[in-house]
């Protein structure tokens, strides 16, 4: 499997019996279905994201991606309690994947991140 964003190989990387995918070289991270989900609430499982934010805002950038498992065009999507997370989905195998830094981020949800979600409207 490669990277939809940098097309470099991905790495099976396991955190407490749950196996995700992760660039060798931007280290995104694909996770199948139910992957984030299982991992979220998993205390240290942040220890998978060990890319560089700073490369995953550059990655984020791409939008235009396939999903890595099914081929199938990926959607942009945001996270519903943290806005400022956007990610890709697969609509038909429901895999998703996170820029370098995003599974850090989106485990590390705060009073101020609920705050801002109660407040938060895009413009359209």
């Amino acid at each position: 499997m490669n990277c939809p964003k940098c097309q470099a190989a991905m790495e099976p990387v396991t955190f407490d019996e749950v196996t995700v995918d992760r660039c060798t070289n931007c280290k995104g991270i694909f996770f199948d279905a139910t992957e984030s989900r299982q991992l979220k609430h998993k205390k240290g499982a942040e220890s998978i994201d060990t890319g560089d934010t700073r490369v995953g805002r550059q990655m984020d950038k791409i939008t235009d991606i396939e999903c890595p498992r099914c081929k199938t065009k990926m959607i942009r999507m945001v996270d519903v309690d943290q806005h400022h997370i956007d990610y890709e989905a697969c609509t038909v195998c429901f895999g998703i994947f996170l820029d370098a830094g995003e599974f850090k981020d989106l485990k590390n949800f705060t009073i101020s991140d609920y705050l801002k979600g109660l407040f938060h409207h895009k413009k359209p």
